[in-house]
């Protein structure tokens, strides 16, 4: 949950930063996307980490590092120190996603792992809710700075209660495997980390779920985590707390729809359909603001809910990619593929403010519109590449 909130949470602050630190629209495209430089460059790390030295650990450690920047952030003098904490932030929820992700293999069967995911994607979205309309209102009666100072030492209390209260697997909880012979408990001590990210680096598949993930997760992040609320604002009017409920809703639409397509790909035994339907629906959401449409209100809303609800399908990348891989590597499977969403938000989100600022002379909307075809071009691509998936039928099919 927090690392969802920090992942959105420079949109519903986008005035405040720029006020407080008198930063352009490239600038904060940046602080933004500070938190997705580290984050994408330690997915497969994580992943090879939560493989060998187990999650336990390595979600303590990014707990305490996570903690750290989001005071740096909350106390930032300059904009310097913000982009520090933003980095510090970044490097340490990179791993929390992956760590989760790795227990829910090892404490679940192979059929309820998408309803595991979906809940997972569900808590996340609340935290990222928090990150919209309930900060934008928080931050007319307190500072920003206050909110990110209480996050920090959420974060820090969260280490000591992941340390005390996480097992890596059932086994060393003195528990029965739910896998028998597939044991998903981390290796540790094998020192063959290479090798196993060798083997899933080679998988062609592995890699249409990357692009999947870079595609359609980059273009929906950069969107939602930063853009969305100054383009609504700017280019269409709405008032702070208005753009911020939009935000809200996608992302409940994000958190619900996960939690309803992961059981419903578990029930069906299914994974490519609904991945490759929702694909579809998240692209055609970006009709409206290519083509620079001012929606009434209600479909307004109604057009961000479709999209968030589209998104969902993602999830399914992320299993599809852990049943075409050996078990004992789908930390290092999940983490290769997880990469291409935050590896895509990282370069897409200076870019959007790249073309704003090269559009300042024009009308906002324009400016927004133009941003907007590039997103939606990245998220066409993303979603061409849901259709070279395999079906799985939601069993782990590495060795046939």
């Amino acid at each position: 949950m927090l690392a969802f909130f920090h992942r959105v949470a420079p949109g519903a602050i986008a005035a405040d930063l720029r006020a407080s630190f008198d930063a352009s629209a490239v600038a904060l495209g940046f602080v933004a996307a500070f938190y997705f430089y580290p984050y994408a460059a330690m997915q497969l790390p994580s992943g090879v980490l939560a493989d060998s030295i187990g999650p336990r650990r390595l979600f303590t450690a990014g707990s305490l590092v996570a903690g750290a920047g989001s005071l740096f952030f909350a106390f930032a003098p300059g904009l310097g120190w913000l982009l520090a904490g933003r980095l510090l932030v970044g490097l340490g929820v990179a791993v929390a996603f992956i760590s989760v992700l790795k227990l829910i293999a090892s404490w679940y069967s192979e059929r309820e792992f998408g309803t595991w995911v979906g809940v997972l994607q569900l808590l996340g979205n609340l935290g990222a809710v928090f990150a919209a309309w309930p900060l934008a209102w928080a931050v007319e009666y307190v500072s920003w700075r206050t909110v990110f100072a209480a996050a920090g030492a959420v974060s820090l209390a969260l280490a000591v209660a992941i340390w005390m209260g996480v097992r890596d697997s059932p086994r060393e909880a003195g528990l029965p495997s739910p896998h028998g012979e597939h044991d998903f408990a981390p290796r540790r001590g094998q020192g063959r980390w290479f090798a196993g990210l060798a083997e899933v680096a080679a998988s062609r598949r592995t890699w249409m779920a990357f692009a999947m993930h870079f595609g359609v997760v980059g273009s929906y992040l950069t969107f939602s985590g930063l853009w969305a609320v100054p383009f609504l604002t700017d280019a269409l009017g709405h008032s702070r707390r208005d753009a911020t409920l939009h935000v809200t809703v996608a992302i409940l639409g994000f958190g619900f729809g996960s939690l309803a397509v992961g059981a419903a790909s578990d029930r069906m035994g299914r994974r490519r359909p609904l991945l490759r339907a929702l694909a579809l629906v998240y692209v055609a959401c970006w009709t409206p603001w290519v083509l620079g449409w001012r929606l009434p209100y209600g479909a307004s809303l109604a057009a961000f809910a479709l999209m968030g609800i589209g998104i969902s399908g993602v999830l399914l990348a992320w299993a599809i990619a852990k049943e075409i891989n050996p078990p004992q590597l789908s930390g290092t499977a999940t983490s290769l593929v997880n990469t291409g969403g935050f590896l895509g938000t990282a370069l897409l989100q200076p870019a959007v403010g790249l073309i704003l600022d090269l559009s300042a002379a024009l009308p906002p909307a324009e400016g927004y519109r133009r941003a907007a075809l590039l997103l939606v071009l990245v998220a066409a691509a993303g979603a061409a590449a849901a259709f070279r998936l395999p079906e799985t039928h939601a069993r782990n099919v590495a060795r046939s």
